[in-house]
Order: C-alpha cells, then structure tokens, then sequence
C-alpha cells in the first residue's frame, strides 16, 4: 500500500503522540507538522526527520503535498480546521472530544464528500482485548441487551506539582471536561464493542464541578464537570447507566459490564497490569456459570499507533475509519443531551 502522506495540526502531548505514531508506521508518510509553539514543533521535526513545519494549520492545510491530516489541538478551534481540511480535499481525523457540539459534527459530515473523515474516541478498542468482546457479542450469545454499565471514578489528591492545564475544565476551550476528556471514549467503546447496534432516544444527566477541597486539581476559573451521572434510554428498551469522575471524593472505581437476557460480560476498557473478560452465562439448571474468555495484558502502544494505521488503511481502502464521523455525531448528541438536562433537570430526547 502506497503510505498516505499524512500532516499533524498540533504538537501537544497527544499531538506528539500521533507523530511518534505516524513516525514509525509504514502506513504514513509524515511530511508535515504545525503548531503556533516553533519552540516545540521544530525540535519535533528534527527528532523525527519531517521535512516541513508550519506555524499555521492552515498553511499545512494549504500544502499541496499533504493529503491527509490529523487535527489534534483544542476542540474550539477543531471543526473550523476540519471544514478547511475538507475543503480543500484532504482526509481528516479529528482528536475527541469530535467538536463542541453536534451542529458542527453535522457541519463536518456535510462537506466531508467521498473524503473519509474520523474521531480519535475510537482509541481504546484497538487493544486485543476490545477485539475479542466485540467479536463475542456480535455472536449474539447475551441475548438481547438490557443493560450497559460504566461507572469509572478516580478520586481527589493533594495539590498537583504542576499548574493544571488551562483548557482542560473550560467549557469555551473544550467544550467541556471530564465527559469531554474520558466520557466520549467510554461511549465510544460501548457503542463500539455492541456493533453501533443502540440507538440512543433519551437522556437524564446531572453533572458536577469539582468539589472545594480538590479544587487545587483544577486551573482557576475552570467550569467544567468533573463528576457526571446519566441514564440513556436506547431504542428497544436497552438502557446505558454511565458515571464518570475524577477529583471525586471516592475511590478508585472502574468497571464496564454488558447484560443481556441470556449472560453477561464484564471487562475492562484501560490498558495496562494483567486483563480479564469475564462471561456469565445463564444456565437454566446450574443458575449463572462464569468462566474467563480472555485474559492477557493490553498494551498502551495499541491505543497510539492503531489510530493512525487504521486511518491510513481506510484512506487507501475507500472505507470509514473505525470511528466514523456519524459515529462520532451519536456520542455528541448524546453527550449534548447530557449537558441540556444537568441544566433543566429534565430527560432530553435525542433526534
């Protein structure tokens, strides 16, 4: 396969990220980067031999011997890069949170065209364990979904060794903060690993800001949820019980499970330390057996370089991303849906 000739708009810690990525891939061709940090792009450039290094993502955009990007800078600038990206007919991957709401999803899909276009939330189902769950329950041994569970909290520390970073409780930068952060990777993975099968019609959600004795963690006048609960009704009866914090005055909590008619899964969603996927199933005369499907241990280096290969080979393959843009449009309705009812305390029906 011919390697994409591949540009990355932002040199942050996740942008760095994707250039170590597309860097060593033999998918890509990384022939540009850009970042209004010189100071930060150019030792980049060197490190890895790019040959081009733009302040300006739009100039990147502009370069004729870009053909695809990855956009990986704050999500209030994101959909007006993508458009542009679009516009002038590169392919485009888009780091999570997709955009500050749904309107611009729809906005990006509208000019996509035949270009593929995609959202980094996909990230943890690159891992061998997201691989074998999914393929487990496209089997259709659970039976007809009833519930989908998320309930993961990190608790508050002390004050941090480092200012925390500006943008990342601040609703006009990100668009929001912990669901922004974690929460569209964790529905991205549910409505992943079920085969993009739910269909989302109803939302109850509360979220919280961070509480006064953990708010050294956060970086002043910062306004964002660090702490959110919600009930989403899917088409069919299927109901997804979601919560996820961090600065949370509990323990360290983490845990996604799947309940159907006929068994259930638990599992983990993070790499890192040893990995089970556990499979309850019902037995009319032995009540519930439970065995271990996999065990093993993820790997973070997945999460990285399985993005980037995997927009490559949808470029050159002419199919969507793993996370493609309607995909991703889902989670921000719902995640929009989220954000309406913790501010009328109301359930919010989704489109």
């Amino acid at each position: 396969m011919k390697p994409v000739r591949l540009g990355i708009i932002g040199c942050g810690v996740i942008g760095s990220s994707h250039i170590e990525a597309a860097s060593k891939s033999e998918l890509t061709d990384l022939v540009a980067i850009a970042d209004l940090r010189e100071e930060v792009a150019k030792p980049l450039a060197a490190k890895h031999g790019i040959p081009k290094v733009y302040r300006e993502g739009e100039d990147l955009i502009g370069d004729a011997d870009v053909e695809a990007v990855i956009l990986a800078m704050p999500a209030c600038v994101r959909a007006n890069l993508g458009l542009k990206a679009f516009g002038a007919g590169k392919h485009v991957l888009t780091e999570k949170p997709v955009a500050m709401y749904a309107g611009e999803v729809q906005s990006l899909i509208d000019s996509r065209g035949d270009l593929v276009g995609g959202c980094c939330s996909s990230r943890f189902r690159f891992p061998e364990s997201a691989g074998v769950v999914t393929d487990f329950i496209a089997t259709g041994v659970l039976g007809a979904l009833r519930v989908i569970h998320c309930r993961a909290l990190r608790p508050g520390t002390g004050p941090p060794a480092t200012s925390p970073p500006e943008w990342r409780l601040k609703k006009a930068l990100n668009g929001g903060g912990i669901m922004s952060n974690w929460g569209c990777y964790d529905l991205d993975y549910l409505l992943g690993i079920t085969g993009w099968t739910l269909k989302p019609k109803m939302v109850l959600g509360q979220t919280w800001t961070v509480p006064p004795k953990f708010s050294a963690m956060a970086a002043p006048d910062s306004d964002a949820e660090t702490h959110l609960a919600a009930h989403v009704r899917c088409a069919g009866g299927t109901v997804i019980q979601f919560e996820r914090g961090e600065m949370v005055a509990a323990r360290l909590e983490r845990a996604w499970k799947i309940v159907g008619t006929e068994g259930s899964l638990e599992l983990q969603m993070r790499p890192g330390g040893e990995n089970t996927i556990v499979y309850n199933k019902a037995d009319s005369e032995a009540g519930v057996v439970t065995e271990t499907i996999w065990e093993g241990e993820d790997q973070w280096d997945a999460t990285r370089d399985g993005l980037v290969d995997d927009f490559a080979s949808a470029i050159r393959e002419g199919r969507p991303p793993r996370t493609s843009l309607e995909n991703a449009l889902v989670i921000q309705q719902i995640t929009d849906a989220i954000y309406e009812s913790a501010e009328t305390g109301e359930a919010v029906r989704i489109p």
